[in-house]
């Protein structure tokens, strides 16, 4: 069998193509676009198919230099780190307050149910919480960013585990959203809202950014993502002398969010067009990175296993939604709405949830509550909590 070692430019040039043939392959399969599956992961897993087949036919192996992709991870939750505004948290009110809350409550169960079934097989684990909160709440993005942490701490093939777990959940998400919603409007003899109930209330949700880019608000964007990087940078370090392991993007992310909030509380602006625009472009190409990188023969064993815990997890997301999500939410037609939102959200990512929610409104109704809460704690709170949180259990099974 032949290795071929490609260096950092040669492994951007590779991601770069991937995440063009991802997006070529989303706009011709629907597919891809109704369950929102990201171009990166579409591109990153055909190569690593491609791969698959090189390795079991014992023709080739590849491997990539690996110093940009970290990079990349770490400006990406650097970003994530600038949208944990507690200004945006007390401004959305008790609903987002209250929402956040029941989503911490699934991040437990998800890791609780992830390691004890990993138990049960005999597994490590690590790779019960591989098959947690991680892919399922976090995403292909945190999934790449934790995958090693797992490895290196034992858990042999966590990453093909976490990224494998995310692309299902992308798609149960969807599945189970919109018939959790209608067997809660049937049970409850519940009745959507009409379109002119808020006709007179101006805007229900986030404004959008409508800054136009220019260099020099890149460059402040910049400016502020590599100085949290750089300062952020110590804390990793600090935190493993006092025997704590911590992701490397977490120090970065933390003074990310720090400096988020002695700007807002200087009544100043940050050029968060920019900052989300370099956080997108850097997710894409981490995740290019990441999946390219994926070596599927690891998951052969785990097939089983993993289904298993899988199963589990989407069982587990329909019933929280169903008796924990609607009934702290207020038993209402809004806490029905975000409790189909909540299983993408809970499975997949928040754009997820948002299509789950728009498909139910538009038969049953608006919901300026639902879409306005549910977005606010998907963009600005929840990956921050979860990577807290999922630090914890790393540290509790490591």
């Amino acid at each position: 069998m032949i290795e071929y070692k490609f260096n950092m430019a040669e492994t951007l040039a590779i991601a770069v193509c991937l995440l063009l043939i991802g997006r070529w392959v989303k706009k011709k399969v629907y597919f891809f676009e109704k369950f929102f599956i990201p171009a990166p992961v579409i591109g990153g897993v055909i190569f690593s198919i491609f791969t698959l087949i090189g390795y079991n036919a014992q023709l080739f192996i590849f491997d990539f230099d690996g110093s940009l992709k970290n990079l990349l991870m770490i400006s990406f939750f650097t970003t994530i780190g600038f949208l944990a505004s507690l200004k945006m948290l007390k401004k959305g009110g008790v609903q987002v307050f209250t929402f956040l809350l029941v989503a911490v409550g699934l991040v437990i169960l998800q890791n609780i149910v992830g390691v004890s079934l990993a138990k049960v097989f005999g597994l490590n684990p690590l790779i019960g919480i591989a098959a947690g909160s991680i892919p399922l709440t976090g995403g292909h993005g945190t999934s790449g960013a934790f995958g090693p942490v797992l490895e290196a701490a034992g858990a042999h093939g966590a990453m093909s585990v976490a990224i494998a777990s995310a692309t299902f959940g992308l798609v149960a998400g969807c599945l189970i959203g919109g018939p959790v919603g209608k067997r809660l409007m049937q049970k409850n003899n519940l009745v959507g809202h009409k379109e002119e109930e808020f006709l007179s209330e101006g805007d229900n949700g986030p404004s959008e950014e409508t800054t136009q880019l220019s260099e020099d608000l890149l460059f402040k964007g910049i400016v502020f993502i590599v100085l949290s990087m750089g300062i952020g940078g110590f804390i990793s370090p600090m935190a493993g002398k006092l025997g704590i392991v911590l992701p490397v993007y977490i120090g970065p992310m933390l003074i990310a969010a720090v400096m988020r909030n002695i700007v807002d509380g200087a009544k100043k602006e940050l050029p968060l067009h920019a900052i989300n625009v370099i956080g997108s472009i850097s997710l894409q190409l981490f995740l290019a990175m990441a999946l390219m990188s994926l070596r599927l023969w690891e998951l052969a064993a785990l097939a089983g296993p993993l289904f298993t815990i899988l199963l589990a997890q989407t069982v587990l997301m329909a019933l929280y939604a169903y008796f924990i999500t609607f009934r702290v939410m207020g038993k209402d037609y809004d806490a029905a709405v975000m409790s189909a939102g909540h299983c993408g959200f809970g499975m997949g990512a928040t754009p997820n949830a948002m299509a789950n929610m728009e498909s139910f409104t538009a038969v049953n109704g608006p919901s300026p509550t639902a879409f306005f809460a549910l977005p606010l704690v998907g963009s600005l709170f929840i990956d921050f909590v979860n990577a807290s949180i999922i630090t914890v259990f790393v540290n509790m099974f490591s």
